[in-house]
């Protein structure tokens, strides 16, 4: 799988941005709030990416958080992807960031490594839930 970050893994619609947050599951891996949801469609992940105003309050920091994130989830997104085809599921997730400063490199792709951890443990975990019902 190549590590790329394409138009189409990003969410950019606008209706399903309101679903996600209306209906979606929600997990905190510090220092992200992550809002997930399953839908139906051809690319297995859609990513939104947001580093809110009230938690890095100039532009400047909230653009180098959110092009770290972009690029720490590029170069970690292959682990995640691998779990949906094997399931043959696909999901729709916003990663909120909510730390006050933005951290280093290194830092930031420790956290997504737990994140893509927690995010497949709680997929999977969904996956158990709907076969019980």
């Amino acid at each position: 799988m190549s590590n790329t970050f394409h138009k189409e893994e990003r969410l950019c619609s606008r209706r399903q941005i309101e679903r996600l947050f209306a209906e979606g599951h929600s997990l905190r891996v510090y220092p992200f709030t992550i809002r997930w949801m399953e839908v139906e469609s051809d690319v297995p992940c859609q990513v939104l990416i947001v580093a809110p105003k009230r938690m890095l309050h100039h532009a400047v920091a909230r653009n180098r958080a959110k092009r770290l994130i972009r690029e720490c989830y590029r170069t970690r997104k292959e682990n995640l992807y691998l779990t949906l085809r094997e399931q043959e599921r696909a999901i729709v997730f916003c990663l909120v960031y909510t730390h006050r400063e933005v951290l280093p490199f290194d830092q930031m792709g420790k956290r997504m490594d737990k994140v893509i951890a927690a995010l497949t443990e709680a997929i999977n975990n969904q996956e158990s839930n709907t076969d019980a019902e």
